[in-house]
């Protein structure tokens, strides 16, 4: 489940499939989990947020960028390391 929402921004379909196929990519690795997504528009400054709730834990990540697009590459790198290093704590466990 991913809800998306904009600060100062209205969520266009293109940017609304974009951010759905970037974060996609956290399916792979096969938990569950739902997440919220918050863009905001500051005067030069684009920021993508992004709170993932996962079975066990709540992770976090925000990027700032000058283009939004590049924000939301950067959070979805962010997101992805961070469920995999999750997902590894609770195989070792």
């Amino acid at each position: 489940q991913m809800t998306i929402s904009g600060h100062h921004l209205t969520i266009t379909d293109p940017i609304r499939n974009y951010v759905t196929a970037k974060l996609l990519k956290l399916e792979r690795a096969k938990i569950d989990y739902s997440v919220v997504v918050t863009l905001t528009v500051d005067k030069l400054v684009q920021k993508a947020e992004a709170t993932v709730h996962a079975s066990g834990a709540e992770i976090f990540a925000n990027s700032e960028h000058e283009d939004l697009y590049a924000a939301i590459d950067a959070l979805s790198e962010k997101l992805n390391k961070q469920v995999i290093k999750h997902k590894q704590k609770q195989r070792g466990r």
